[in-house]
């Protein structure tokens, strides 16, 4: 009796320590959700838009600064010193205006693509939140190429863990 007693009790605690370490981890490749998702798409095209107009303004500047650049090539013997330094004052006024739209074009089109990416990679996580909540995981790795994916492990095995990718673009309508 005592025997059976015994062993039921390590039945017991073998089944009880078993349930405590089968903990659930998975990997999503986070990069191939995005890209897949509409948003995205729809904020790759609004982003092209954005930098051809900002380039064209930057041609736009160009344009005039080649087109006062040749009138002043053109005239430079017969004008008077000071025209000269004026004109030259001014071709140095608009290439300087050039590099300063330069910058703040880069600027923007840099504040406009986090304002447009932000939201959708804020829905993507939360589709992986709802999915890990749902299937019980305790941990889902980002198996991105853009990212390191074992950022603060020092191995693990990417076959052991369930790939919760389709599992996502499910949640999130894509096929």
């Amino acid at each position: 009796m005592k025997k059976i007693l015994k062993l039921t009790l390590t039945m017991v605690l073998v089944m009880c320590a078993s349930s405590v370490f089968a903990q659930k981890f998975g990997r999503v490749d986070l990069a191939a959700v995005v890209t897949n998702m509409p948003e995205f798409k729809e904020a790759q095209v609004n982003l092209e838009a954005y930098g051809k107009d900002l380039q064209d303004q930057l041609e736009q500047i160009q344009v005039e600064f080649n087109t006062l650049l040749a009138d002043y090539e053109k005239n430079a013997p017969t004008l008077t010193d000071s025209v000269r330094q004026l004109k030259e004052r001014e071709l140095t006024e608009l290439q300087q205006r050039y590099q300063d739209f330069t910058q703040l074009a880069q600027q923007d089109m840099q504040k406009k693509e986090a304002e447009m990416m932000n939201p959708i990679y804020e829905k993507a996580n939360e589709a992986v939140k709802k999915v890990a909540s749902a299937g019980g995981y305790i941990a889902i790795f980002s198996t991105a190429q853009d990212q390191p994916a074992s950022a603060g492990l020092a191995y693990f095995d990417p076959v052991a863990l369930t790939d919760v990718t389709a599992l996502v673009k499910n949640e999130l309508g894509i096929q």
